[in-house]
């Protein structure tokens, strides 16, 4: 491709290796009715399994297909990361390797960025295969992060979306660690729309998104838009100082009244326990913001490849 590809796409991969035959064969046609030539980019995040064999089994045969392999698995949105900066499309499309993301929506999706849109984001109307769990929860978590953040975020979108090459550009200016990427993109503003879709199930293995990596997806979302916790921590922090003086008020009135005060181990522990909570709710709280400064001022690599299979590396020009 001596002028290089309209189209970028990244696939985040980890222990896929049941899926990655499925998306070469459904990407060789789907690639030949773009109005334009495209590289797709995988991203092997120490997988464990047979997944970088089979993706470099494609990249090997097919030079539109480029493998980064990671040194360790340094989590999803890092990945994307990685496929974004070595992307060199005009137009960038993040989509799963699961098959959950439709291929059939990117066209929309381009159709909307040749109208001069420059963020296209996906917006589920269903999700098949989600526990009710998952879904009530992932609602939960979007109704908070709406609550809690000044940056819009929309409901119900992932990290499928096309980006113009642009937007792009603003994004990778932004290196901090502790990434949650839906929120970044709304952060940088351009001109965005979305298009609606029906997610499918995964099309072969397990999620690579537990419920202990959710949670901590979700934190990562909340404490890098928002100061809420910090307000919330110093607001109970106060009212529970006021509800410890209008007590030590009430014992004194009681005792100016007349009334038998009994001295009490157990209501001494009890409180004790309780502001003991408190502050290690409110150090808990500051911890966690400080840690994420910990964090930042490090300023290490986001990311190590180890090696790169497929199309050589981009030029330096």
């Amino acid at each position: 491709m001596s002028q290089g590809p309209t189209y970028s796409f990244i696939f985040p991969v980890m222990n896929e290796e049941d899926v990655i035959g499925e998306l070469h064969r459904q990407l060789l046609p789907f690639l030949e009715e773009l109005d334009g030539p495209a590289e797709v980019i995988l991203i092997d995040d120490g997988s464990t399994d047979a997944s970088l064999e089979r993706m470099k089994e494609i990249a090997e045969r097919d030079d539109r297909f480029v493998v980064l392999e990671f040194s360790r698995n340094f989590g999803h949105q890092i990945a994307i990361t990685a496929g974004m900066d070595r992307a060199r499309g005009e137009a960038i499309i993040i989509m799963d390797a699961d098959l959950q993301d439709p291929l059939s929506v990117v066209h929309q999706m381009i159709e909307k960025w040749r109208e001069g849109y420059e963020v296209v984001y996906g917006k589920r109307l269903r999700r098949e295969g989600d526990t009710w769990f998952k879904k009530a929860t992932a609602s939960a978590f979007y109704k908070l992060l709406e609550r809690l953040t000044d940056t819009p975020i929309p409901r119900d979108v992932g990290d499928f979306r096309l980006v113009d090459r642009a937007a792009l550009d603003a994004f990778l200016r932004m290196r901090e660690r502790n990434r949650f990427i839906r929120g970044m993109f709304a952060w940088i503003g351009f001109r965005t729309t979305s298009v609606e879709f029906y997610r499918e199930a995964r099309f072969a293995g397990e999620t690579g998104y537990p419920l202990r990596k959710m949670i901590r997806f979700a934190a990562n979302g909340i404490i890098s838009f928002s100061d809420a916790p910090l307000r919330l921590a110093l607001n109970f922090g106060f009212l529970t100082a006021l509800f410890s003086i209008a007590m030590a008020v009430w014992f004194i009135a009681q005792k100016l009244l007349g009334y038998s005060v009994e001295p009490g181990w157990a209501s001494l522990a009890v409180l004790i326990t309780f502001f003991g909570g408190v502050i290690s709710m409110l150090l808990g709280v500051l911890g966690m913001y400080v840690a994420r400064i910990y964090d930042e001022i490090k300023a290490r690599p986001l990311y190590f490849v180890r090696a790169v299979h497929g199309a050589p590396e981009p030029s330096a020009e």
